[in-house]
């Protein structure tokens, strides 16, 4: 559970709540003793309460096998979707004669999580670019800096900075479509990209970019060196420019 509330929390995905999806007593679907599965949705049950969660409880939603703490996510649009789930499993254990031995040298029979942090990995990225709307944060960006050269004779350095940003693992590009710059600033801002840097006669010169972003504006000049440490810094701390 702490593992699934990191990677929520990374995402900023905040809508949510926690189901804790039970058997129907009166179904036959499921296997294993009633002893088992009490003793299961009580550690599902206790671990939200101690975990301080909203949650609340969906008899008929669990696994054949085991009861199921599912994160159920509402959208943009106000729709309901299940994304990380942890089941906690005492029965296929048994069933298949798992055993293990711990320094006592006795064997005892294990228990089963399973786990799956995001769900559906393909659910999830429709979720977060609906969340978004395609303006992603820093550090999720496609394409983190665009460096937009103010005539094709500077998109050899502006080439250059995005090929030394790479290979320092941020995702850049330099734009090399020879538009006027106001377009290309309009056309970086259209496709959302975190932070764009301007590459003008007096950069080359330099060695500096002129770096604005879509979270702060303008952010002035720096070197090429203190705009790649800041991107860093941010990518790692999930944080704006």
């Amino acid at each position: 559970m702490d593992l699934i509330l990191f990677v929520f929390n990374s995402l900023q995905l905040k809508n949510f709540k926690a189901r804790l999806s039970f058997r129907d007593p009166a179904s036959d679907k499921y296997i294993g003793s009633d002893e088992a599965w009490e003793k299961a949705e009580s550690a599902i049950r206790k671990a939200v309460q101690h975990l301080g969660m909203d949650y609340f409880e969906a008899p008929g939603e669990a696994a054949f096998y085991g009861p199921k703490l599912d994160f159920i996510f509402q959208d943009a649009l106000d729709r309901e979707w299940q994304l990380g789930t942890v089941q906690v499993d005492y029965n296929l254990p048994e069933r298949f004669d798992l055993e293990y031995v711990p320094e006592d040298g006795t064997r005892k029979r294990p228990v089963m999580i399973h786990r799956a942090p995001f769900g559906s990995l393909e659910r999830l990225i429709g979720i977060l670019i609906e969340e978004y709307a395609g303006d992603f944060p820093l550090w999720l960006a496609p394409v983190q800096v665009r460096l937009l050269p103010v005539s094709d004779e500077f998109l050899p350095f502006a080439q250059e900075v995005a090929n030394q940003m790479r290979s320092l693992g941020i995702r850049a590009e330099a734009d090399a479509s020879s538009e006027r710059l106001g377009k290309l600033i309009r056309n970086a801002e259209k496709d959302k990209i975190p932070v764009m840097a301007v590459v003008g006669a007096k950069e080359v010169e330099t060695k500096t970019l002129s770096v604005r972003t879509r979270a702060s504006g303008e952010l002035g000049v720096m070197s090429v060196a203190e705009a790649i440490d800041r991107v860093k810094m941010a990518v790692a701390d999930y944080s704006s420019f």
